[in-house]
């Protein structure tokens, strides 16, 4: 078997009124450029109509775009959304992009897709309709059945992967928040994911510290001391090759960055912050800990570049092809 068995991936279209449907839309166009795998669409067509004159097919399976793919973009079609206008979300809108989500992840569970890619949502909107999740991974994880607490946010770019440990949180309770127990639990889960969907055997995880210079031994914060070092030494004695704590000012240096495959953050900007500095066009999310594969563009819905085509379509594209490998590499493990 070659990773041309690989399902069709499934791609949520986001919020109608953002820029979702036109990165979606770029990516297709990319398709042969770029070498990406076969997938459809999850939405709306009249979210992709309204921003582009490609070629559109409506499908009922996933099974049907291997056929389509080359020449349209295969779409799966969700509720209405009433009238849609580039860069003005509303209601409606928000529940096109709840549904398109739930579909998305039900067709990757059941094995029908490949796997998940999502576009970006608005969480303000979302939550005026009851959304009662943090955000989309961990909707995406409840739905497959994975505690919020077993999954790890990875920040992907081609020269650097980063993990914060504590994500939308006020940095005031971040020092609260930080325990042995879960920086353990979030790094065995980053090692397991490295191993399982990158294919590193032994994966190299550098632990950042909290307080300016890793704490100096005490002298500017404990939580080295009392909390990331045991976990680090809790780590090691399982085998996982964790190192640290390091200063997060020296961290991400193009030496430092040769010596780990992923650098475990203490808070959401230590992780993001380096990443969307050396990867802004075409950093990719990817959720950890999941029986599928679940990637997204580490961008959001930009509503003010809506309709203009103003959007640029690399986290996309790399989002899925991302999605594509890891997916294919799962499955060439259980052939």
């Amino acid at each position: 078997m070659d990773a041309r068995a690989l399902p069709p991936l499934a791609v949520a279209l986001g919020d109608p009124a953002g820029v979702g449907p036109e990165v979606v839309a770029k990516s297709w166009e990319a398709r042969e450029r770029r070498r990406l795998p076969c997938f459809f669409a999850v939405g709306d067509e009249r979210a992709l109509s309204v921003i582009w004159r490609g070629p559109i097919v409506r499908i009922g399976t996933p099974a049907e775009a291997t056929a389509i793919f080359p020449n349209a973009l295969p779409l799966i079609q969700v509720d209405d959304p009433g009238d849609i206008i580039p860069g003005e979300p509303n209601t409606p809108g928000a529940r096109c992009a709840l549904d398109s989500l739930e579909l998305a992840a039900g067709l990757a569970r059941s094995g029908a897709a490949g796997a998940v890619v999502t576009a970006p949502v608005s969480k303000a909107q979302l939550y005026s309709i009851g959304f009662t999740h943090d955000g989309q991974t961990e909707f995406v994880a409840e739905r497959c059945g994975i505690a919020g607490g077993n999954v790890a946010m990875m920040m992907v770019g081609p020269s650097l992967r980063t993990v914060p440990l504590t994500i939308h949180t006020p940095i005031a309770q971040v020092p609260g928040l930080l325990t042995i127990e879960l920086i353990v639990s979030r790094v065995r889960t980053v090692n397991r994911g490295l191993q399982r969907d990158f294919g590193i055997t032994c994966p190299r995880l550098a632990i950042a510290g909290l307080n300016p210079h890793a704490g100096e031994n005490g002298n500017m914060g404990t939580e080295e001391v009392e909390i990331i070092r045991p976990a680090i030494e809790m780590l090691r004695a399982e085998g996982i090759d964790a190192n640290g704590p390091f200063s997060a000012d020296t961290l991400f240096d193009p030496y430092a960055r040769k010596g780990y495959d992923a650098a475990i953050c203490m808070y959401h900007d230590q992780a993001l912050i380096p990443l969307k500095t050396l990867h802004f066009d075409d950093g990719v999310n990817m959720t950890l800990g999941l029986p599928i594969v679940r990637t997204a563009p580490d961008h959001g819905t930009a509503f003010a570049l809506a309709g203009r085509n103003a959007a640029r379509g690399d986290a996309m594209i790399a989002a899925i092809a991302l999605a594509g490998e890891c997916a294919s590499r799962r499955l060439q493990a259980c052939v």
